[in-house]
C-alpha cells in the first residue's frame, strides 16, 4: 500500500495550486510539462513548495480539501514559504 502526498505548487504569476498525487516527483513533472491539472497548464508552475505525507488517498483528500480553504499567506506559512 502506497502513501498519499498533498504537494503545493507556486505558479509563475505568483498563485498557489494544491493537489494529491502517491508520486509527486512524477505529478510535478506532468504539471511542468503542461500535462498536469488544466490550473496549471495556464498557471505554468515556477516550484514544488512543500508535500505533506498521508496513509492514503481519504486522508489526503481531506486534507487538500481543508488546505484549499485557507488563504494564500496560510497557505504559504503552512509550507515555511512567507
Amino acid at each position: 500500500m502506497s502513501c498519499w502526498y498533498v504537494y503545493l505548487i507556486e505558479c509563475r504569476d505568483g498563485s498557489l495550486y494544491t493537489g494529491i498525487a502517491t508520486d509527486v516527483d512524477r505529478r510535478y513533472a506532468e504539471h511542468v510539462a503542461g500535462k498536469g491539472a488544466r490550473y496549471t497548464r495556464s498557471h505554468p508552475p515556477l516550484r514544488l513548495l512543500a508535500r505533506f505525507e498521508h496513509p492514503d488517498r481519504a486522508a489526503a483528500s481531506r486534507a487538500e480539501y481543508a488546505i484549499k480553504q485557507l488563504t494564500p499567506a496560510r497557505k504559504r506559512a503552512l509550507c515555511g514559504a512567507g
